[in-house]
């Protein structure tokens, strides 16, 4: 091997949604660089605020997690924005789209830092996710007009 030793890698008890955030974080493949992305992120949120790290992920989590959006449908040479409710699935991947999407526009301070400052102001309802989630639902409430046309 090019690059020294790999040492083996013994899970610490993280949950499936944990799991499941390192995959959204990873790139190029690179899951033990994610994974301690995480592990960091958890250890600062257990520093900079008195609550468990793991209860403010799941807070922030579903805090972010959208209720509605609004989906482009054509009809008759017209493209309308017909608000939609967001199927579970897509509610938790947009959630850790976005909070991705916050921590890496920030400059300065390491993945994890960022990431774990996005997870504290998220779980008091503050930040950039937040205010994505936000955007999304004022512009699923301003197309409500358009709300009978989901059914073509």
């Amino acid at each position: 091997m090019r690059k020294g030793t790999i040492k083996k890698y013994i899970p610490e008890e993280s949950s499936p949604l944990q799991e499941k955030f390192i995959n959204y974080v990873m790139e190029g493949g690179k899951k033990s660089i994610a994974r301690k992305i995480l592990i960091d992120t958890l250890k600062l949120i257990g520093k900079k605020s008195s609550d468990d790290p793991e209860k403010i992920f799941k807070l922030a989590i579903e805090n972010i997690k959208p209720e509605m959006e609004v989906k482009p449908k054509r009809i008759g040479g017209a493209v309308y924005q017909v608000p939609r409710e967001v199927p579970p699935n897509r509610r938790l991947s947009l959630a850790f789209r976005w909070i991705i999407q916050a921590a890496r526009g920030k400059k300065g301070a390491g993945m994890a830092e960022k990431l774990s400052q996005e997870f504290i102001d998220a779980s008091k309802n503050q930040g950039f996710a937040i205010k994505k989630k936000e955007d999304t639902h004022r512009m699923a409430q301003a197309n409500k007009a358009f709300a009978h046309l989901a059914k073509y």
